[in-house]
C-alpha cells in the first residue's frame, strides 16, 4: 500500500496545474535532477494498521521542496499550495481508501549557493479495499 500511495500522491500533485506552474518537477523519488523549484517525495515509512476485517496502514512520508530564491515569501506560496492539494486528496483510490490525513510539522532551511529547502512531513492512514 506504501508505494501504491507513494504514486498516488505524487500523481494528484502533478495533475494540479497551479502547483505544476510553481514548479519545474514532481517526482516520487528524490533527489530531483530537474532546476529548483522542485518537490519530491524524500522519504517515507509505514506501520501496520490493520484491523479486525481488513488490513490497512500508518504511512509517514516527507516531501522536499527545493527552492532558489531571494524572497522567501515565494517558496511560502508553493508550499502552501503544497498543502492545500495534500488536503483536498480524495479518500477512494484504487485498492486502498484515505481515511486520514494529518500535517505533522515543517522544516526550513537556507543550503549553499542560495538555495532554500522546505520540507513537509504528514501523516496518513490506509485502509485495503481489494
Amino acid at each position: 500500500m506504501e508505494s501504491a500511495f507513494r504514486s498516488v500522491l505524487a500523481e494528484w500533485l502533478r495533475a494540479d496545474t497551479a502547483l505544476s506552474g510553481m514548479v519545474n518537477a514532481i517526482e516520487e523519488e528524490g533527489p530531483v535532477a530537474a532546476s529548483p523549484p522542485s518537490l519530491s517525495i524524500v522519504a517515507s515509512a509505514a506501520a501496520d494498521r490493520s484491523h479486525k476485517t481488513g488490513a490497512g496502514r500508518e504511512v509517514r512520508l516527507a516531501l522536499e521542496l527545493i527552492d532558489r530564491s531571494d524572497q522567501p515569501s515565494a517558496t511560502a506560496a508553493i508550499a502552501d499550495r503544497i498543502e492545500q492539494r495534500i488536503a483536498t486528496l480524495g479518500p477512494a483510490q484504487h485498492g486502498f481508501r484515505v481515511v486520514a490525513t494529518q500535517f505533522l510539522r515543517s522544516r526550513v532551511e537556507r543550503r549553499e549557493r542560495a538555495m532554500r529547502a522546505v520540507l513537509l512531513e504528514y501523516r496518513f492512514i490506509l485502509i485495503a479495499t481489494e
